[in-house]
């Protein structure tokens, strides 16, 4: 039977003040309505997405511990039996193992697909069919670990990228060559003239089984440590093994534990192109792509005026509070209750440094 899960755990540093740790960016409306009359969250949105293809039971939410209660109110479809909580922070390895471990508990054939709260992707069909090609290709590979690639549409440098190889048996499909990191420029600019490469989206597709057998080679103490949980029963009892084993496992990511250690074998790693408009919203240039715009480029939301000024990424999330710019350019202002953030759009990427210096010298009060 076919699942997802949407991994949900991050903190979303980068969009601070506004994202913070008891209120991560997935769970907060920064996503306008089709109808411009109001937003929802982009948990909401990958939530919806994922209905395209597959019935809400089959929807599966990982998030951290202390997200829980706040990730059941804003999705009041999910099954309670469909949230995979973590207790602690293990990178990614470990939270795909671990939503992986439980899924294949309640269905030892699962082909699941692992996706992110993180995106904004439109249409909605063409996500939907290249999701359907990537389960379509488990059909004929079941061992197959596949990989989403975004067609690029930019010499991006924000982001690894995939080198596609032959087509596969399936349309749409093709051999995942090489896994690359982030590129400089130069680099970024000779993959999309080779239009051989795509952006490595974060999302696969996979029988849940499938990458526990690849951890159990690759990672054999994660893996381990997850047939330990899952041995437990459901309930406080197995509640209290993850919390005792989950926070000893290795810090690892899933691309670096599985995928590429497995695109050695040939045959086993592919990728399915998604030719879509993506946002990573992972930052706030990238969040402003999600704002109303005016004429000058500036992007806001909530109360202000600006005169004279473009190019800015402007929000106030405190209906009672004006935020007033002049002559202002290329520049992100956040205000926020306790917090008001200011910084040039180019320096955007230094935000969760920004954070970490106001923790370690005002604490965690504002984080």
């Amino acid at each position: 039977m076919r699942h997802a899960v949407i991994m949900a755990g991050g903190s979303g540093t980068r969009l601070w003040p506004l994202s913070r740790a008891q209120r991560p960016k997935q769970l907060l409306d920064v996503v306008a309505d089709p109808d411009g009359a109001g937003a929802h969250s982009l948990l909401a949105e990958a939530f919806a997405r994922l209905q395209t293809v597959l019935p809400t039971e089959q929807i599966w939410v990982c998030t951290a511990a202390r997200y829980g209660d706040d990730v059941q109110a804003a999705l009041p479809e999910l099954r309670a039996d469909r949230l995979v909580l973590e207790p602690v922070a293990r990178d990614t390895a470990n939270a795909v193992g671990l939503a992986a471990a439980l899924v294949a508990d309640v269905d030892a054939d699962a082909e699941l697909a692992v996706v992110s709260a993180d995106h904004v992707i439109r249409p909605v069909e063409r996500f939907a069919d290249a999701l359907r090609t990537a389960y379509d290709l488990l059909a004929v590979r079941p061992r197959a670990l596949v990989t989403l690639g975004v067609t690029p549409t930019s010499p991006a440098t924000g982001f690894g990228y995939v080198q596609k190889g032959a087509p596969t048996e399936v349309a749409g499909a093709s051999e995942a060559a090489s896994f690359r990191e982030k590129p400089d420029l130069a680099t970024a600019e000779q993959y999309l003239a080779s239009g051989d490469y795509v952006w490595n989206s974060g999302m696969f597709v996979w029988r849940a089984q499938t990458v526990l057998d690849a951890l159990a080679d690759h990672l054999p103490e994660s893996a381990a440590g997850l047939r330990r949980i899952v041995a437990a029963p459901p309930g406080p009892e197995r509640d209290a093994v993850l919390a005792e084993v989950f926070p000893t496992l290795p810090k690892i990511s899933v691309d670096y534990a599985v995928l590429e250690p497995a695109a050695v074998e040939p045959g086993r790693v592919a990728v399915v192109d998604l030719d879509v408009d993506w946002l990573d919203v992972g930052s706030w240039p990238a969040l402003a792509h999600t704002l109303s715009t005016d004429g000058a480029g500036n992007a806001t939301r909530g109360l202000t005026v600006l005169l004279d000024s473009s190019g800015n990424v402007v929000l106030s999330d405190d209906p009672d509070h004006l935020v007033a710019l002049v002559g202002v350019r290329d520049s992100v202002v956040v205000h926020t209750a306790d917090v008001t953030m200011l910084c040039p759009v180019e320096d955007a990427e230094r935000v969760k440094q920004l954070l970490a210096t106001v923790e370690e010298r005002c604490g965690r009060d504002f984080s």
